[in-house]
């Protein structure tokens, strides 16, 4: 059986690409690599098809003489936070923001850490080694499974835990939950601090798990807030390791725009360890700008929130996220939290009392265009010399007055290409110039993201 990690685990169609022998084979694999001490950790999001290959990774386990410990219905960072207290390894059920049809499996590592490079691959080679012949576990050897009592109040008391005794008192906020895994946790711990809460889309039913809602689609909420004239409105993921804000008018503030308020209210703190943050590729240049202007430094990684996790821990910083609001507070949490970035961000509402629409404004938002282009040759580019003649005439062109990122699919025949600019016309008529220039050199078709 074959099966690859992408940059956030495994992720495929239920039943079809992410079959019940499959998942058998991937809980099987795991215990190989991990060894049978510990129990596994086990959660899901509200997607239909999460209890079948719930199913099918314990029969997995168990097999292999591992112990499964079942968490039910829990975010990400929930699994991540009860496998860093028990020193377990844990799988978490979700495709994150896909729609419901997708499916996937998060593998972490003993005590809530992301998978390094070399464990996805002997994770990989042990999935294709499983017709060797070894001998199984038999009798009172065999694992079993058993669920974990409170798990969900455990991570809640956590959560409520990290305020260290400050509160929302007086904050109104509309908090999305996607129909996702924080439909329950997530209203509780912000009532559970004082706020007064509006809750939307937290009905889910198996397949409506971030349909027209969401950290992908923020319509419903932003009508919402202004509706209840709130000071805030939180759109989580479908398994809340993420979330994009709304300020008091309905405006969008982005992972970018939330990393920018932490690190400068960390600054000012005197928190902000090493003076810098680690960020992707695909930060807004405007996020660049703002920490120039207050000497703070931006440690670059690829896309992907393990590489944030990794250069966090490398470097020994405090606080790195991405721009789709996946936020990392390194000292508090092994991974992005949506429902942590949410408190944190209105706790600095509260103690600032400035509204978050002033807030987000230290930082402008350059204009940012992202368009796909599917090409016979993703590594044509390397060596074509009139594309990298035509990239080079419009980065000077822009100057310090936008930015042009072309990354080649590390899995996909697609070049994706970049465009930040200071109007949306220019940013546009750039992409479509480079997408032209990719496309001659590589051949395909253009889409936009």
């Amino acid at each position: 059986m074959t099966l690859q990690f992408g940059t956030d685990g495994i992720r495929g169609i239920a039943n079809s690409e992410l079959t019940p022998e499959l998942m058998t084979a991937l809980g099987r694999a795991v215990v190989r690599v991990f060894g049978s001490n510990e129990p596994f950790l086990i959660g899901r999001d509200t997607r239909r098809s999460g209890s079948m290959i719930q199913a099918a990774l314990v029969a997995g386990l168990c097999a292999e003489g591992a112990d499964a410990a079942i968490l039910g219905v829990l975010p990400t960072p929930g699994v991540a936070y009860l496998a860093r207290e028990r020193n377990a390894p844990a799988l978490m059920i979700s495709a994150s923001h896909n729609s419901f049809e997708d499916n996937g499996v998060k593998v972490f590592a003993l005590g809530g850490r992301k998978l390094s490079d070399d464990l996805q691959r002997q994770i990989e080679a042990e999935l294709n080694n499983l017709d060797e012949q070894i001998p199984a576990p038999t009798g009172s050897a065999i694992g079993v499974d058993r669920p974990v009592d409170n798990a969900t109040a455990d991570y809640i008391e956590f959560l409520i835990g990290v305020m260290e005794g400050r509160r929302l008192d007086g904050l109104r906020v509309v908090l999305d939950c996607g129909n996702g895994a924080a439909f329950r946790c997530a209203p509780e711990v912000f009532r559970a601090l004082g706020a007064e809460v509006e809750v939307i889309h937290a009905q889910p039913d198996g397949a409506n798990i971030n349909r027209e809602c969401g950290s992908t689609d923020t319509t419903s909420l932003r009508e919402a807030v202004r509706v209840a004239k709130a000071d805030a409105g939180l759109a989580f993921d479908g398994d809340a390791d993420r979330v994009i804000a709304v300020d008091e008018f309905g405006g969008i503030v982005d992972g970018d725009q939330m990393m920018a308020i932490f690190a400068l209210d960390l600054q000012e703190q005197g928190k902000l360890r090493g003076n810098a943050v680690v960020a992707t590729v695909m930060a807004n240049l405007g996020l660049r700008r703002c920490f120039e202007s207050a000497g703070i430094e931006i440690v670059e990684v690829p896309v992907g929130d393990r590489f944030v996790l990794e250069a966090l821990a490398q470097h020994n910083l405090v606080l790195g996220g991405e721009q789709s609001g996946h936020i990392v507070f390194a000292e508090i949490a092994s991974t992005g939290d949506g429902i942590l970035t949410g408190l944190q961000l209105l706790d600095v509402v509260k103690a600032t009392e400035n509204p978050l629409s002033i807030l987000a404004g230290v930082m402008t938002r350059f204009p940012q265009v992202l368009v796909n282009v599917t090409v016979r040759d993703r590594k044509a580019l390397e060596d074509d010399l009139a594309f990298r003649t035509e990239l080079k005439e419009i980065e000077l062109e822009l100057a310090t007055n936008g930015r042009v990122l072309v990354r080649p699919s590390g899995t996909e025949p697609v070049v994706r290409v970049m465009v930040e600019a200071s109007s949306v016309e220019q940013a546009e008529l750039i992409a479509d110039r480079l997408s032209a220039a990719v496309l001659r050199a590589g051949g395909g078709t253009v889409a936009t993201a």
